[in-house]
C-alpha cells in the first residue's frame, strides 16, 4: 500500500480515532485485498514507529498535572497520542515533526486513538474469517524506536 492510499483511508476518520470512525475505516478497508489490509497495518505500525520519539513522549499529559508539576505519559498513553495523531490526518502528522509542540494537544485525557490500533486486524478478520497473526517490519509500541530515545539504550 502506498503512503498516499494510506492517508486517503485515513482520511476517513474524520480526524479522530473514536468507536465509530475507526468502524468506518475498518469497513472500508475490508472492500479490498488481504494484502491490501496487510500494506495498511505494515503503513499504521510504520507512522506510529515515526512517531515514538523522545521530544514527544516526554510532553506531559496535556490536561494533568500542573505548570509546576507536569504529569507524565505513561507508554500506553503515548502510544495513544500518536495513534490520535495519525487519526488527525498526514498535514498534522507531517507537521510535529517540525514543531514538537503540535503533538502536546494530543496528550489529553480527553483525545482518544487506541481504536485506529485494530482497524487492520478488524478488516483482516472481516474478510478472511480468520485471526490476524502477523507481524509488521516495525514496532508500534512505546520506546522500541532506539533511535528516538537515544538515552533510553
Amino acid at each position: 500500500m502506498t503512503w498516499d492510499d494510506f492517508w486517503k483511508l485515513i482520511a476517513t476518520l474524520g480526524g479522530r480515532a473514536d468507536y465509530d470512525s475507526c468502524t468506518r475505516l475498518t469497513n472500508a478497508l475490508a472492500l479490498r485485498e488481504v494484502q491490501e489490509i496487510a500494506g495498511f497495518g505494515e503503513r499504521m505500525a510504520e507512522s506510529l514507529y515515526r512517531l515514538d520519539q523522545e521530544r514527544f513522549g516526554r510532553l506531559p499529559v496535556a490536561d494533568m498535572g500542573s505548570p509546576d508539576v507536569p504529569f507524565p505519559q505513561s507508554g500506553d498513553h503515548f502510544l495513544y497520542s500518536r495513534c490520535a495523531v495519525v487519526a488527525a490526518g498526514r498535514d498534522v502528522y507531517e507537521g510535529v515533526f517540525d514543531d514538537p509542540s503540535g503533538f502536546g494537544p494530543f496528550t489529553a485525557t480527553t483525545v482518544h486513538g487506541e481504536w485506529l490500533l485494530y482497524v487492520a486486524q478488524n478488516a483482516f478478520e472481516l474478510v478472511t474469517g480468520e485471526e490476524w497473526d502477523r507481524r509488521t517490519q516495525y514496532s508500534f509500541e512505546s520506546y522500541s524506536n532506539r533511535g528516538g530515545w537515544p538515552r533510553r539504550r
